[in-house]
């Protein structure tokens, strides 16, 4: 079975000539990942292997995080990763507290009402802004939204990928 890799964020392209390169995150946890001594892997868009890299400092600076990899000391050596991924092993999460999960986690979870009801499998996550939604595909129909509130999600067992909901008026 193929390891299991997470975005962690993407080279958008290199900041001076020293071999910093600029970060978009794509993380919830940017001063774990690109903290000194971080392990990361760049991962090429053409689908070339992943390289192993050593972050050696970083700095947040307007929106994107420039990254100094121990490896690289010029800006010719790191020019080629624009567009590249930057990842990290699945093995490498950060533990979150009780009642969060990862996305990853939540995709893919069949969805059950409280009355016993299968809805369908969640298959997206939106995160517009108070609060994230999860998107149910049913197996005939059109998606269900559901809100990742209190009042709508009852339990989440990401073990049995089971994820039980309580159906307001008017969600359907």
């Amino acid at each position: 079975m193929p390891q299991t890799m997470l975005n962690v964020g993407k080279i958008v392209n290199t900041h001076g000539i020293k071999g910093e390169i600029k970060v978009l995150s794509h993380t919830d946890f940017p001063e774990v990942r690109f903290a000194k001594g971080s392990e990361l892997l760049i991962v090429p868009p053409d689908g070339k292997a992943p390289l192993p890299v050593t972050v050696e400092s970083s700095r947040f600076h307007k929106n994107m995080y420039i990254v100094k990899l121990e490896e690289y000391d010029n800006i010719n050596d790191v020019e080629k990763f624009k567009g590249s991924m930057l990842k990290v092993n699945g093995e490498d999460l950060v533990e979150l507290p009780e009642d969060e999960f990862y996305f990853h986690e939540i995709i893919g979870c069949h969805v059950m009402t409280d009355e016993g009801q299968e809805l369908g499998v969640i298959t997206e996550i939106l995160t517009p802004g108070a609060n994230d939604v999860w998107v149910v595909k049913p197996k005939e129909g059109k998606s269900i939204l559901i809100p990742y509130i209190d009042d709508v999600v009852l339990d989440v067992n990401v073990k049995d990928r089971k994820v039980v909901v309580h159906l307001m008026e008017g969600l359907l």
